[in-house]
């Protein structure tokens, strides 16, 4: 690799991703594979702390990676790959595991909310997640990790177990640092707007699928909650209207400021008209390319077996630098 930062980032198989998703992490990571040397994972080892129908997770692995290309990652210039093709992830893990406190991860926000959600199958895995992801994060020497505000506990604890290795065993692992993206990091729900747009909402119209077609989109917005003022305005006392300028920002790469003084005036039902249509243009081409690509799993399977093969080369330098530092013995040649 050159002398450009590394950046890491992984996002779950677990489903059809949200225009949130795609706000938030997908579309900034076509800009950034041109400034930074970027890995970017498919965390299918992840989905499984939740029960999951196995032809489905197979399914959604091949249209989240159609997915990624469609939306412009290129792996000419970054490296797409399935994590469990890197069996390294799962076997730093275990190094980790042993330098890692049980309270620390039973305060996990995320622990908490999915024990709850999933009780009838609270696991190990669903504890481990987030040493699962300090393992992803520290195998390739990353220096960047695009998070949203919620995800920042977990690279907290990546950093954490970063400096206490280093501190056993001498400087092993760089500590990561957050890339948190300015506008549009974290889209909220459209019909409750305190709450983060989430696939698993059990209001479709709470969230925009990018597998959703125009009028869908459309309805879905006309729908969305605002307020009784009718004032276009970012304001923390107007949630609706200020995720809704958010994501119109976002997608059409108009300033807050400037998306304020096209929409003064308008109604509420003209607005979101707006939003609604300049959403479905970005996410048309988007979906009829990912359509394309799906139709090509060999094209597919090429481009994750030639990024597992790059993963691999950095992955197992780092982790056998960790199992020399801990006393294990190298396997003879």
């Amino acid at each position: 690799m050159d002398d450009k930062k590394i950046l890491f980032s992984a996002v779950q198989p677990s489903g059809t991703l949200t225009l949130g998703n795609y706000i938030g992490a997908i579309k900034n990571w076509t800009k950034l594979q041109d400034d930074y040397n970027c890995i970017y994972s498919i965390a299918d080892l992840h989905t499984l702390t939740v029960k999951q129908e196995p032809a489905l997770l197979r399914a959604h692995t091949y249209e989240l990676t159609a997915l990624y290309l469609a939306c412009g990652i290129d792996p000419e210039k970054a490296i797409l790959f399935i994590q469990s093709h890197v069996p390294a992830h799962a076997e730093l893990t275990w190094i980790l595991n042993t330098m890692t406190y049980p309270g620390e991860l039973t305060r996990m926000t995320q622990f908490k909310d999915k024990s709850q959600r999933h009780c009838d199958n609270v696991n190990m895995g669903l504890m481990d997640y987030p040493v699962l992801m300090a393992s992803d994060i520290l195998l390739y020497n990353t220096e960047l990790v695009p998070v949203g505000a919620d995800q920042k506990q977990h690279l907290e604890l990546s950093r954490d177990l970063a400096i206490r290795f280093n501190s056993r065993y001498s400087e092993t692992f760089k500590v990561p640092e957050p890339y948190i993206s300015k506008v549009g990091a974290k889209i909220m729900s459209l019909q409750e707007p305190t709450k983060k747009m989430s696939k698993s909402d059990a209001n479709i119209n709470a969230f925009i699928s990018m597998d959703d077609d125009t009028d869908t989109i459309i309805r879905k917005f006309k729908r969305a909650v605002t307020d009784s003022d009718n004032k276009i305005v970012m304001s923390e006392d107007k949630p609706g209207i200020s995720n809704l300028l958010s994501i119109y920002s976002v997608v059409t790469g108009t300033s807050i400021e400037d998306a304020e003084k096209r929409f003064d005036g308008y109604g509420y039902g003209d607005f979101k008209l707006a939003v609604g249509e300049a959403v479905a243009d970005v996410i048309k081409p988007i979906k009829e390319e990912k359509e394309r690509i799906l139709k090509d799993k060999a094209y597919i399977d090429k481009i994750l077996a030639d990024g597992a093969d790059r993963a691999s080369r950095i992955a197992y330098k780092t982790l056998s630098k960790v199992y020399r530092k801990v006393g294990l013995v190298p396997r003879a040649r």
